[in-house]
């Protein structure tokens, strides 16, 4: 089996330069695929053409259409993290900073709403089969999120508090979806949520 037959079951494994360029290749076919059509879209037959890989080996990489969206979800924070991190939220406090991050990464995703539905829909069909690439996810939310809160060693009051944000706010992206959540109420239950970080941190 070829060295890359593993990528997608051992995300932690280092890909050589040649398979880090055909992961990408890969992802960005997939991301360009959602953003057109959104989930149906996104057939892997398609993807390997368009990333001019074999169908055979998009399989090694990606067993499913939902692994590689949910990598895909992973990838594209990655991306906003680079830019959250160039550009800083601007908020006085902790909650009002990771607010301004989260709203700034929804609007991202708000004017791409056919990749937005793609990748959420599939976090939300993801089976334990893909719980690496659904922990990716989660912990490059956790590090924007702690990013914007300016904290390395979170307490275990302060990680509980930011799971809850992540869960609301993917949550909000689900209603909003939907349509059963307008972006004025999404924001107003984010900035709910993230007054949780006031009561996480630690008193002096």
């Amino acid at each position: 089996m070829p060295p890359e037959a593993s990528t997608s079951r051992t995300p932690s494994s280092p890909l050589t330069e040649r398979q880090e360029a055909r992961r990408r290749r890969i992802l960005h076919a997939s991301a360009r695929l959602a953003g057109r059509g959104g989930f149906d879209a996104v057939q892997m037959r398609e993807v390997a053409e368009s990333s001019q890989v074999a169908l055979g080996t998009l399989y090694r990489y990606f067993p499913s259409k939902v692994h590689l969206l949910v990598a895909t979800m992973q990838d594209q924070l990655e991306r906003m993290h680079g830019t959250l991190r160039r550009k800083p939220p601007a908020g006085d406090t902790a909650a009002e900073r990771v607010a301004e991050t989260l709203m700034r990464a929804f609007r991202a995703l708000q004017r791409e709403p056919h990749l937005a539905d793609a990748m959420v829909r599939a976090l939300t069909f993801a089976d334990r089969s893909v719980s690496p690439e659904v922990d990716q996810v989660s912990r490059q939310t956790t590090a924007i999120i702690l990013d914007a809160m300016g904290l390395d060693d979170p307490s275990p009051e302060q990680l509980s508090a930011v799971r809850v944000i992540e869960h609301t706010w993917h949550s909000a992206l689900i209603t909003w979806l939907s349509g059963r959540a307008s972006i004025a109420q999404v924001k107003i239950d984010i900035e709910t949520v993230c007054r949780l970080i006031d009561l996480t941190t630690p008193k002096e």
